[in-house]
């Protein structure tokens, strides 16, 4: 099915609901929520998801998991979607995740939800159905990437680290944080981290590598983006990069 919505056929009794839609660039999903589990992913473009656990940037040739009733928001940087939605029941069955996570998409698996967009809605064949269990599979198959950046519940720290994902720094100390929240280093440390489930050094740096990757996959230099984020040249931020992601920054640039 395209370019509809799942309360429309949400009905259906299929396990899996296969769809895919087409977004103009900048084109904000309102928070919303599904009955069912949704696998969304971006054929094409990037998009940004967030709840009130945090955000997550979901980079081309990768998808993000949705658990059931997850209040969520998407912003789509021209995107062409395939999404997945899938009965409680039967996400429960595949995965255990039960926060909002990227996940890595094989060609296999690409491959198989270009395939399943076209099924019928009320698909049974032995082909179909062998289709829907095979990307099942492979789906449960798939490894977490650590794109996501936690975000707190307290107020003063969350308007903190919002203003932070606004113009990351990675030289950005947390002596600074420390002093507007009217804390001590090392109590605000032991609070970070009892708020966002990371080391204030740890969530820096991952959202400074979030804000990369928007970054590379708009088209900016190595060069340009290091020195975005406050590192002395393309070198030492490519290097931690590749650490982090486990590719380097060039992957991620547009084709």
């Amino acid at each position: 099915m395209r370019n509809t919505s799942i309360d429309d056929v949400d009905w259906i009794e299929r396990d899996v609901v296969a769809m895919g839609n087409d977004y103009a660039k900048g084109f904000v999903l309102a928070p919303h929520q599904h009955r069912r589990a949704q696998l969304l992913h971006g054929a094409t473009g990037q998009m940004h998801v967030s709840t009130q656990d945090g955000e997550w940037v979901v980079p081309p040739q990768h998808a993000v998991w949705i658990p059931p009733e997850t209040l969520h928001a998407v912003k789509f940087v021209g995107v062409t979607t395939r999404s997945l939605y899938i009965t409680p029941a039967c996400a429960a069955r595949i995965s255990d995740r039960v926060r909002c996570e990227v996940i890595s998409v094989s060609p296999l698996l690409r491959q198989l939800l270009l395939d399943a967009v076209d099924l019928p809605l009320l698909y049974g064949s032995e082909r179909e159905c062998a289709l829907i269990n095979l990307l099942l599979l492979e789906l449960a198959a798939m490894p977490a990437r650590e794109f996501d950046i936690p975000l707190p519940r307290q107020p003063a720290l969350l308007a903190l680290c919002q203003a932070f994902l606004l113009a990351p720094s990675i030289h950005d100390p947390a002596d600074r944080w420390a002093k507007t929240m009217f804390m001590s280093a090392s109590t605000f440390r032991r609070h970070f981290l009892q708020q966002t489930g990371m080391t204030f050094s740890a969530w820096r740096q991952r959202a400074c590598v979030i804000s990369a990757l928007s970054l590379l996959i708009k088209g900016k230099s190595v060069n340009e983006v290091a020195l975005s984020l406050g590192y002395d040249n393309g070198s030492s931020f490519a290097t931690m990069f590749r650490r982090v992601t486990g590719q380097p920054p060039s992957f991620y640039h547009p084709v």
